[in-house]
């Protein structure tokens, strides 16, 4: 199982329809939380190339992009085989 990671901000909607998404197709995610800002933020911003928006999703350390990517990639049959 490939590892997945997303982070995310409270509340944020973008965000709870990636991991409901990625919770039904079964998958163990790590959920890094950047609601306060910090290192993780920082983080985040360097591995996804600047981009500021969540969630920001990775697949085996990948950049896919946010909510409309991983369900872009969900509709084209292609997601199913990157979480394999």
């Amino acid at each position: 199982m490939a590892k997945v990671e997303v982070y995310t901000k409270f509340l944020c909607p973008f965000c709870a329809r990636a991991m409901k998404l990625l919770k039904a197709k079964g998958v163990q995610v790590e959920e890094i939380d950047i609601t306060m800002g910090g290192a993780k933020r920082a983080e985040m911003l360097a591995r996804s190339d600047g981009r500021t928006t969540v969630p920001q999703v990775f697949i085996d350390g990948v950049g896919i992009g946010g909510s409309d990517d991983l369900a872009a990639l969900d509709r084209a049959g292609k997601l199913d085989p990157l979480l394999a």
